[in-house]
C-alpha cells in the first residue's frame, strides 16, 4: 500500500478566511431523532476556506468557473520545494536548487508550522517572475502552504494575473508541515461547481512506485 499524505487543513468554525470573506458556518436542517431517521446538514462558506483550487473565473471576468476546469493538472507527479521563512515574495532563486527534471505539478511550503487556525495578513506569495519561469519549463500547476499566492494586500494580483495568461492552474492553503522535499503523486479535485469562482478540495500526496 502507498503512504498517503493528507494535505488539507481542518475546515470547521474558525477556519481562517480573507478578511471580508465568508467564513465557515454549519446549521442543521434535520436531526435523528423520533420522527427523523437522519442528520442532515446545511453549509455556508467561501470557496477559499481550507485547501481550495482557484478557478480563473477568480480573477477573469470571462475566466472558466471551478465546474468546467480540467482535471488533469490536478493529479499526477507532483514536486514539494521548501522555501521556508521566506518573504514577502518566494522567488525564482528560492526554487532553483530542485529544478532539475521538474515535473507538471510545483507545491511550495513557506511555513515552518502553517496556522490553520489563524489569519495571516503576512502571508508569503509567489514573485510573478517565479510563476512566468516554472510555466516555462512546462508546469501545469502551482500550489502553496498560504491563502494566497499574491500578497494579502495585493490590489494588481500580480501573480494570479500571471496564472490567467500562462493558463496555469492553483492550489493555495495547502499544508505542508510534515512533508520532505521531493516527488510524489499529488491529488487534488476540484468539485463541480458550475458557477463558483473556486472550489474545495480534499488535496493528498501519494508515495510514488
Amino acid at each position: 500500500m502507498k503512504k498517503l499524505w493528507d494535505i488539507s487543513p481542518p475546515v470547521q468554525p474558525g477556519s481562517p478566511v480573507f478578511p471580508g470573506d465568508t467564513p465557515y458556518q454549519q446549521q442543521w436542517a434535520a436531526t435523528l431523532g423520533p420522527g427523523c431517521p437522519v442528520n442532515v446538514s446545511t453549509l455556508t462558506l467561501s470557496p477559499h476556506v481550507g485547501a481550495h483550487a482557484d478557478a480563473p473565473l477568480h480573477y477573469d471576468p470571462q475566466g472558466a468557473s471551478a465546474g468546467e476546469l480540467d482535471l488533469l493538472p490536478y493529479i499526477g507527479p507532483c514536486r514539494v520545494i521548501h522555501a521556508i521563512d521566506v518573504g514577502p515574495l518566494v522567488l525564482w532563486s528560492h526554487l532553483a536548487h530542485a529544478v532539475e527534471k521538474i515535473p507538471p505539478r510545483v507545491l511550495v511550503r513557506t511555513y515552518r508550522r502553517m496556522p490553520v487556525d489563524a489569519w495571516d495578513p503576512g502571508l508569503a506569495a509567489f514573485a510573478s517572475e517565479t510563476v512566468e519561469r516554472l510555466a516555462a519549463l512546462g508546469v501545469l500547476l502551482v500550489g502553496i502552504d498560504t491563502a494566497s499566492i499574491d500578497p494579502a494586500d495585493s490590489k494588481t494580483l500580480d501573480s494570479h494575473q500571471a496564472l490567467r495568461r500562462l493558463r496555469l492552474r492553483v492550489l493555495e492553503n495547502l499544508v505542508l508541515d510534515e512533508i520532505a522535499e521531493g516527488d510524489y503523486e499529488l491529488i487534488a479535485l476540484p468539485l463541480k461547481l458550475m458557477t463558483a469562482d473556486a472550489s474545495p478540495v480534499r488535496a493528498v500526496l501519494r508515495e510514488l512506485p
